[in-house]
């Protein structure tokens, strides 16, 4: 089937193993990633899963964007949020959007519209954690270049930190 976008945006943050998650919580909570999270995706759409919803503060939509929740539980219902429950769904609610669609999360939202991504803005922390859910390691998928490596910074949590831009090939 011919989806009428492949311009998502993959946005995660992910440890030295690709980890991103413990527990349904971020691996490190990194104030200046949350901003930077905060403006690139304001104004815009993003699409989570359930549990990552729950994830946010108080269990509730992001300000200030579209949030569209999948998943396939369909009794599930949030108040100020699109819920959709498969990819069909997705695809029908996100088609005739004009802005940006990030890629939120959790690991099987990432895996599901992976290859619907033109690009994957990962946060790169310089630590290894315990993790439960990962991301694919970009600097290994074929499909993935680097673009662009940041400059590695620190967090005032006191973990280093650079934001990475993986471009998907074409072809």
């Amino acid at each position: 089937m011919d989806w009428p976008r492949n311009d998502l945006i993959l946005i995660a943050s992910a440890d030295r193993n690709w980890g991103i998650g413990f527990k349904n919580k971020l691996l490190k909570r990194i104030p200046e990633d949350l901003k930077r999270f905060s403006q690139l995706t304001r104004g815009n759409m993003i699409v989570v899963g359930r549990k990552t919803l729950e994830s946010f503060k108080d269990a509730r939509p992001l300000p200030d964007r579209i949030n569209v929740v999948l998943t396939r539980d369909k009794n599930y219902q949030c108040p100020g949020a699109v819920v959709v429950h498969n990819l069909e769904e997705l695809m029908s609610t996100i088609a005739d959007f004009k802005g940006d669609v990030y890629v939120c999360g959790g690991e099987s939202v990432y895996r599901l519209l992976l290859d619907y991504c033109s690009q994957a803005l990962i946060t790169r922390i310089d630590a290894a954690f315990e993790a439960d859910t990962h991301l694919p390691d970009f600097d290994r998928e074929s499909q993935w270049v680097r673009e662009e490596a940041g400059g590695w910074q620190e967090s005032k949590v006191g973990v280093a930190f650079r934001y990475d831009t993986y471009r998907r090939c074409e072809g």
